[in-house]
């Protein structure tokens, strides 16, 4: 069974527009691990717009299941916001998954080009490794990327998974659900695990876990999105039950 992280970004990001702590960011991630899911995820960024490295710690000490730190490691410190490494080596994370975002980006919108000199980009995955820390790349569907990213020694791929749902939701899925399936299949010959994420949702998550051996979901935006509707815990076990058929 694909494996389910709730990415609980967006409920930092309502917390943050008053000094309430509310809604709770720990309230939620537990709500979520109590409905079953397998993990949560966090992405903080230079700009603390959601989760702050105050966050992490607490989740970090509060979690019994994996979690999953995403975020760009060359991101420097910005005000009260250590950089990203600093972070992930003292929260020490049971996944970090490597995203190229830009300081400010909305949102990841592409994976790692890995044409040009990535020997700081290879040293940063030796060091999570060494850390006992599972590592992933952020990737597009592209095999010869996948290829260069299983030779920095990383574990896993996520496969950034929005040109999916755009496809998904113009009805010409097929084509690109078949690129996805190819990128899927290389990154297992050349030995790595295949996560996936961005823009996945109750809608066109199923089809998308057709393809064999995605092995962990990232999902935050339209499940919480979803959840205004059905409820957290309903939502998170809405989405178990469509991995389960699969």
């Amino acid at each position: 069974m694909t494996r389910l992280s709730v990415n609980v970004n967006k409920v930092a990001l309502l917390r943050n527009t008053r000094n309430l702590n509310l809604p709770s960011v720990l309230r939620a991630a537990a709500l979520c691990v109590e409905a079953g899911a397998h993990g949560i995820t966090v992405h903080p960024r230079p700009d603390q717009r959601h989760i702050r490295p105050a966050d992490v710690d607490e989740l970090s000490e509060m979690l019994s299941v994996e979690f999953n730190i995403e975020g760009n490691p060359f991101s420097p410190p910005a005000g009260s916001y250590p950089g990203f490494m600093p972070i992930v080596r003292r929260v020490k994370p049971t996944q970090c998954t490597l995203v190229p975002d830009a300081p400010g980006q909305v949102t990841s919108d592409h994976g790692w080009n890995l044409r040009g000199d990535t020997r700081k980009l290879k040293d940063i995955i030796k060091e999570l490794r060494d850390m006992n820390i599972r590592v992933s790349l952020f990737m597009d569907p592209v095999c010869e990327q996948i290829h260069q990213a299983a030779e920095l020694g990383t574990n896993r791929v996520e496969l950034y998974t929005e040109p999916y749902a755009r496809a998904f939701n113009l009805g010409q899925v097929e084509a690109s659900l078949a690129e996805y399936a190819r990128a899927a299949q290389c990154a297992q010959e050349a030995g790595l695990g295949v996560n996936a994420g961005h823009d996945l949702s109750l809608k066109n998550l199923g089809k998308f876990v057709e393809i064999p051996g995605i092995l962990e979901v990232s999902i935050g935006h339209a499940l919480i999105a979803e959840a205004l509707e059905m409820g957290l815990a309903a939502t998170v076990k809405a989405y178990l039950k469509i991995l389960a058929a699969h």
